[in-house]
C-alpha cells in the first residue's frame, strides 16, 4: 500500500463499505466513482465486517472470483478488526441511527464506528450511511 502525505487527515483516510466494493468490482457508474478513491492516493481501510458480508454475498451467488477479490481488497486497504471499544460504540451508534433509519443493521453501525475510530470518511452508497456527515456518497 502506498504511503500518503498527511495521512492523518480525514480527507485522506477512507473506510470502504460493502456497497462501494460491490460496485467497484461490478464496474458500474457508482463503481467508477468508487474507483477514483480506491485507485488513488488515499489511506484505505476495510472493516473485517465488510469482508464477512462480501464473503457471504459471493458464496451465495456462487461467484468463484471471491478469493482473488479478497486478496485484492487486502492488498489495496488495511483490514481493520472489531475490537471491544469499537464493538461497544457500534451498539451505541446503531441505537442512535435507528432514530433515523428503523431498519439499519448492526453491520452498518460497525462500519460507521470504524470510520469514527479512524477519523476517516466512509465511501458508500448505502442508504443507511450515505447521509452521514463523514460519508462520500457514490450513489448519485
Amino acid at each position: 500500500m502506498r504511503n500518503v502525505i498527511g495521512q492523518n487527515s480525514e480527507k485522506n483516510r477512507i473506510v470502504i463499505d460493502t456497497y462501494a466494493w460491490i460496485e467497484y468490482f461490478k464496474g458500474s457508474d457508482e463503481g467508477l466513482k468508487a474507483k477514483k478513491f480506491i485507485d488513488n492516493d488515499f489511506l484505505l481501510f476495510t472493516p473485517s465486517m465488510v469482508i464477512a458480508e462480501l464473503s457471504s454475498i459471493y458464496r451465495k451467488e456462487g461467484k468463484p472470483e471471491w478469493d482473488s477479490r479478497r486478496k485484492f481488497i487486502s492488498a489495496k486497504s488495511r483490514i481493520t478488526e472489531l475490537d471491544e471499544i469499537t464493538a461497544d460504540k457500534s451498539g451505541e451508534l446503531k441505537q442512535e441511527l435507528r432514530k433515523i433509519h428503523k431498519d439499519i443493521g448492526l453491520a452498518d453501525a460497525i462500519i460507521a464506528s470504524h470510520a469514527s475510530k479512524l477519523n476517516a470518511r466512509i465511501l458508500t452508497g448505502d442508504k443507511h450511511l450515505k447521509n452521514l456527515d463523514n460519508s462520500i456518497d457514490i450513489s448519485h
